[in-house]
C-alpha cells in the first residue's frame, strides 16, 4: 500500500496521543512530521493526536513505496515517521534508515493481535507497528460482467470482449507480475529464464486490453472510465459505495495479502512525539479511526467494535476470511529485482 488510494499527495497540517510504558500523562509538545501515503490519513485522527499533545502535525503524501525511499534516501527530508509497505520494511532496515524504537515495550503494544507481531519483515516489532492491511486483486462491474470466469485472474490478462479497453492495472511492477505469475501458476521471486518469457508474453498479450495504468482506482471506477480495476479490497469498498454494482474479486488462483506498518526514521527530529504517535495508533479507538476512512483492517485487538457498521458487513472485508491462497511476498533478491524490471520497463513502451 500499501495504499495510495486517490493519487493526491496532501499536505496538511493538523495534531497526538498516550504515553510510553512509565511515561507520565503530561503533554508533549513540538511538531511531527508524517509521510505517509496520499489520502490513507483520518483527519479526525491527527486531530485528537494534536489536542491530546499540543503537537503540530504535518502530513505530506507519497503515490508508491519507492517513491518514499528515494526521497527519504536523498536525505534532510525532514519527516519522523514513514508507513512502508511489509517488504519496504524489510528493505529499509536492511539499509539502517530506521530508528529502532521498540513499540514491543510501548503500554499499547498489547493490544496488537498476535498474529502481526512475529511478522517476517520485522520479527518481534523492534522496528514498525501495523496501520492497516489489507489485499490486492480486482474489483469488477458484475452488471457489465458476471460470467464463469469472473473469480478468476483471466479477467485481467484474457478478458473477455465486454471488458477489452474497460481495465485499470495498478501502475505498480509487484502487484502486476505477481497476479501474472499466479495466473500462469508459478512461483513468486522468479528467476526461471523459461517462466520469465511466459510471463512477459502474457503482459505483453494483456496490454492491449488494459485502458489506464493507475492507483487512482477510486475515481477510475467512480467515474466509468473503467469496469474493472486491480484493486486493494479497502479502496473497492469504498468505490462499491459510490457504483453499487462492483464487486471485489478474491481470485481462485490468489492474491497478495500486504501491510503497511508505521516506523520512525533514523534521526528523527522529533523522535518522543514519534513514539508517542506510535503508541497513539495501537489504541482500539484510534485504530478504529483508521480504518474508518480507508475501510482496511488494522490489526489492533479490540477496534472492531469501534467501526462503522458499514465497515463491518462489507464483503470486501468480511470476505478475506476464508478466501484462497492469500499470501505475503518477501522482498526478492536484487537478481530477480533487476529481471522484473526489464519485464516492466518493456511493458511500459
Amino acid at each position: 500500500m500499501k495504499r495510495k488510494l486517490t493519487g493526491l499527495a496532501a499536505s496538511l497540517a493538523l495534531s497526538a496521543a498516550i504515553g510510553l510504558v512509565g511515561a507520565p500523562a503530561a503533554q508533549a509538545a513540538g511538531e511531527l512530521h508524517i509521510f505517509n501515503w496520499g489520502d490513507y490519513t483520518n483527519p479526525d485522527l491527527i486531530k485528537k493526536f494534536e489536542e491530546a499533545h499540543d503537537v503540530k502535525v504535518t502530513l505530506d503524501g507519497y503515490d508508491s513505496n519507492e517513491d518514499m525511499l528515494a526521497k527519504v534516501q536523498a536525505g534532510n527530508s525532514g519527516y519522523d515517521i514513514v508507513v512502508p509497505g511489509d517488504y519496504m520494511i524489510n528493505i529499509m532496515i536492511g539499509k539502517d534508515l530506521l530508528e529502532k524504537s521498540e513499540p514491543n515495550q510501548m503500554e499499547n503494544f498489547k493490544n496488537v493481535d498476535p498474529q502481526w507481531v512475529d511478522v517476517w519483515w520485522d520479527k518481534g516489532r523492534h522496528y514498525s507497528v501495523p496501520w492497516q492491511w489489507g489485499v490486492t486483486a480486482f474489483s469488477v462491474d458484475t452488471a457489465v460482467y458476471n460470467g464463469p470466469d469472473v473469480n478468476s485472474l483471466k479477467m485481467m490478462f484474457e478478458p473477455p470482449q465486454e471488458l477489452q479497453g474497460r481495465i485499470n492495472m495498478l501502475d505498480d511492477m509487484n502487484d502486476v507480475i505477481n497476479a501474472g505469475l499466479r495466473y500462469l501458476g508459478l512461483p513468486r521471486c522468479n528467476s526461471n529464464p523459461e517462466d520469465l518469457k511466459k510471463l512477459n508474453a502474457l503482459l505483453q498479450s494483456a496490454k492491449p486490453h488494459w485502458r489506464t495504468m493507475s492507483y487512482d482506482t477510486i475515481t477510475k471506477t467512480v467515474s466509468k472510465d473503467v469496469d474493472l480495476s486491480q484493486v486493494w479490497n479497502g479502496a473497492a469498498m469504498r468505490a462499491r459505495l459510490q457504483r453499487p454494482t462492483m464487486r471485489f474479486i478474491f481470485p481462485k488462483e490468489g492474491a497478495t495479502l500486504w501491510m503497511d506498518n508505521v516506523a520512525i526514521l533514523k534521526g528523527a527530529p522529533n523522535l518522543e512525539n514519534a513514539k508517542l504517535f506510535m503508541n497513539f495508533i495501537m489504541d482500539p479507538e484510534n485504530a478504529a479511526l483508521i480504518s474508518a476512512f480507508a475501510k482496511y483492517n488494522n490489526g489492533i485487538m479490540g477496534s472492531e467494535k469501534y467501526l462503522p457498521q458499514e465497515m463491518q458487513e462489507a464483503p470486501e472485508i468480511t470476505g478475506v476470511k476464508g478466501a484462497p491462497n492469500l499470501e505475503f511476498v518477501p522482498t526478492c533478491p536484487e537478481n530477480v529485482a533487476r529481471l522484473y524490471d526489464k519485464i516492466w520497463t518493456n511493458l511500459k513502451r
